[in-house]
């Protein structure tokens, strides 16, 4: 089944990936992208494979051999995405970006390989397609063609050879090519460089309608600047094209603010490029000129912005009203401030005693609906600007108020009768007259005299949160996940161990102690490992249970989320297993550590009837598979992987073995196996039997291992034993361990490793 455009994305853009990790992978990578992204692929790919092209070739990190190799084979793919008819203007930028990196690579190649005519046709045919394109494109692919343009001069021009005797180092130019070379003659490059540089020059003199796009006349004074550094030889000419340049020439035409970028734009790019030539050689023929020129350019800039500058003055009088020291004779009124609402009448809230403004609109708005800090970031710059005068009107206006409402109160309580007090028991008890102790006792119960009332306090309990909503096992888990790969994510950004100074602590280091890499990598093992440890049986019980009614156990155990970072932590060693093999080490002995503590508590308490879920061997031998395809001849991960893991079986020893089946790998199993012959006494007769396995049944295997079993087993090949012949063990296609032999002792050697713990007490097999 076909897959979707963003399902193939995806998987593109883990493939650039891997290779901004691993710059090896580069050859692979395109070489596999090319059939993918070609001219009859979807736009999206077809976007997507011309900008990892281009950036493949501008990586500084790809050596320059290989980039030469692997130009040769995206000439054909390059011409289809130019020579397409539907255009698009992304993939033609990106095309023409690649093809100007690679041009010197081809060049190269083709001083190399004379009779090569198909790979310079192929790079002749884009480079005449570019060509075409140059005057008539839009401004951003215009700006790759003449990027490519300066690349194409740059190396059909002479250069300065550093070394006759080694040509591969020298830069790229026609100096490097023979002048009875058949396909790239100097006499006919030369020229064709020329007139391209003096197109590139011409913009400086076309009239001021087709000078007017700043972005065609800055991208080329940005390559004549690498133009002058690299080819002494038409630096004169460009030098003099640009001092005869006037940028500000546009200035007799109506100025727009577009315009007025424009000119300073070219106006700066064009100082640049001269100063940069000035401090290169300032003794140089053309200084003089130069500093001329950036003088008057910067007095032309000057005159052009100071033209607002000449326009009269503002009037010194004040805006606002009129100076009394000077107009006192006009007898005119300055004007005053606004007068402030007057307050309504009724009682007044402390709301309406400070609002100064009579619009409804802001009246009528709640502020309490803001929060805090909104109001604080609104309110600290309107303080910072305020007037103090007008701050001052406000202020005085709010406390001519509060007094006038305190007068208001303190005479309508002079004026109130005292009688008034009683009116409403008057209501209710007609006949009682109250006496001169009941009267006082009411009037003590008045509030007091305060023209402001205050609001009542009001009385909190305390507060407490309420229990937020049981998750459900579904949103545990997603929740879960989440945590672990942002957990994962922070990973990429956190800096490698390996490579900064690293001090020794010591027997008496704490794991995790330093906030690195390997200090969360100890964290995410020990949540996988230890985090779940005997939580596993709950789960188990309900298959207990089956099992005592007659009912069939289950046979794959349910998911935990211990097993979910196990699955996340094994993709992240697969990613780069070769510089993350220590992660996987240090994760399978906390594995094999945990399996043998659960075990040994389960031996003690036996409170349940199975015995703990044991997980050293699964995954070990999930990564062991997962990195065995992708191992070569040469590569060291296996035997460090083997040697430093803590418990081996027949199991990893099949396994091994099984590389011989690739007769390029036949040296790396049987390395592999030697080397546990020597290190872990445990598993000696293990690897020993799987050594003479290779010996007897693999005709490729005969002369690695042969040498290697002399030294561990020189018996087989004593010639004067009659009692011990050479009997071919049985050929075996799936590689399984064969029975374990006789011990001295009589007891079977495969009986001393058992689930990683040694039969006898060895500190050398504990080391292993």
């Amino acid at each position: 089944m076909a897959l979707s455009v963003p399902d193939q994305l995806t998987q593109l853009d883990a493939a650039r990936q891997l290779v901004l990790a691993d710059s090896a992978l580069y050859p692979q990578i395109v070489h596999g992208i090319l059939p993918i992204v070609g001219a009859n692929a979807r736009l999206e790919l077809r976007r997507w494979g011309a900008d990892f092209l281009a950036e493949t070739f501008a990586s500084p990190v790809l050596a320059l051999q290989e980039k030469e190799r692997l130009s040769i084979g995206i000439l054909q793919t390059l011409r289809e995405l130019l020579e397409q008819p539907a255009q698009d203007n992304s993939v033609v930028k990106s095309a023409i970006q690649a093809a100007a990196s690679i041009y010197s690579l081809v060049f190269r190649y083709t001083i190399s390989n004379p009779h090569d005519s198909a790979t310079w046709d192929r790079m002749a045919a884009i480079k005449s397609n570019i060509f075409r394109r140059w005057d008539t494109a839009l401004g951003g692919v215009r700006v790759c063609c003449i990027k490519f343009v300066q690349r194409v001069v740059q190396v059909q021009t002479p250069g300065v050879i550093a070394d006759p005797r080694r040509s591969e180092q020298n830069e790229v130019s026609l100096a490097l090519v023979p002048r009875d070379h058949p396909l790239i003659p100097p006499a006919r490059l030369e020229p064709e460089a020329l007139g391209l540089l003096d197109r590139l020059l011409n913009v400086f003199h076309e009239d001021t309608s087709a000078r007017s796009d700043a972005i065609v006349v800055n991208a080329t004074l940005n390559c004549l600047g690498t133009l002058i550094r690299t080819r002494p030889n038409v630096a004169n000419r460009i030098i003099s094209a640009i001092l005869n340049f006037d940028p500000l020439k546009q200035t007799k035409s109506p100025m727009t603010p577009k315009m007025k970028v424009q000119i300073k734009s070219m106006e700066r790019t064009t100082r640049a490029v001269l100063l940069n030539v000035l401090r290169r050689n300032e003794n140089g023929p053309f200084a003089n000129r130069i500093r001329q020129y950036i003088d008057r350019l910067a007095q032309a800039r000057f005159d052009v912005s100071d033209d607002g500058s000449r326009k009269r003055p503002l009037p010194s009088e004040p805006t606002d009203g009129l100076d009394n020291a000077k107009r006192m004779r006009l007898d005119a009124e300055i004007p005053g401030r606004p007068p402030f609402p007057p307050l309504p009448p009724g009682p007044v809230s402390h709301a309406q005693l400070f609002t100064l403004t009579g619009d409804k609109g802001l009246t009528s708005f709640d502020v309490t609906q803001l929060p805090i800090d909104l109001v604080v970031r609104i309110t600290l710059p309107l303080l910072h600007r305020i007037e103090q005068s007008a701050l001052n009107f406000a202020v005085d206006a709010v406390r001519s108020r509060y007094n006038g409402l305190k007068k208001a109160q303190a005479a309508a309580q002079s004026q109130a009768p005292p009688q008034a007090l009683g009116d409403d028991e008057e209501d209710y008890e007609p006949n009682f007259e109250p006496t001169e102790a009941q009267v006082l006792n009411k009037t003590s119960n008045l509030p007091p005299e305060d023209p402001l009332p205050l609001p009542p306090d009001l009385a909190l309990g305390p507060f407490k949160l309420p229990q937020p909503p049981p998750l459900t096992a579904g949103e545990t888990e997603q929740i879960g996940k989440g945590t672990i790969s942002r957990v994962f994510s922070m990973m990429s950004v956190l800096d490698d161990p390996s490579t900064a100074k690293r001090q020794k602590p010591g027997l008496n280091r704490l794991a995790g102690s330093n906030y690195d890499r390997d200090a969360w990598m100890t964290v995410i093992t020990r949540l996988a490992t230890r985090a779940s440890a005997g939580l596993e049986e709950e789960d188990m019980s309900d298959d207990e249970e089956e099992e005592s009614t007659g009912a069939v156990a289950k046979q794959t155990p349910k998911p935990t989320l211990s097993d979910g970072i196990r699955e996340t932590l094994w993709k992240f060693i697969i990613e780069d297993f070769r510089s993350r093999i220590s992660i996987a080490i240090s994760w399978l002995s906390e594995e094999w550590f945990n399996d043998r503590v659960q075990l040994q508590s389960w031996e003690t308490q036996k409170l349940k009837k199975r015995p703990p879920r044991q997980n050293y061997e699964k995954w070990m031998l999930k990564v062991l598979d997962s990195i065995l395809p992708f191992l070569d001849a040469k590569d060291k991960v296996l035997i460090r992987f083997l040697s430093e893991i803590p418990a081996l079986d027949g199991k990893v020893v099949d396994r091994v073995k099984g590389l011989a089946r690739d007769p390029e790998r036949v040296t790396l199993a049987a390395n592999a196996l030697y080397y546990l012959v020597l290190v872990r006494p445990p598993v000696h007769d293990i690897c020993a039997d799987a050594l003479e396995d290779l010996w007897r049944n693999y005709e490729d295997a005969k002369t690695a291992a042969g040498k290697l079993l002399r030294k561990v087993r020189p018996e087989l090949f004593e010639e004067d034993k009659p009692n011990k012949p050479l009997t071919p063990l049985p050929a075996n296609n799936n590689i399984k361990t064969p029975p374990p032999s006789q011990s001295k002792e009589g007891l079977p050697s495969a009986s001393l490793q058992q689930e990683g713990v040694p039969a006898t007490p060895n500190p050398v097999a504990a080391a292993g």
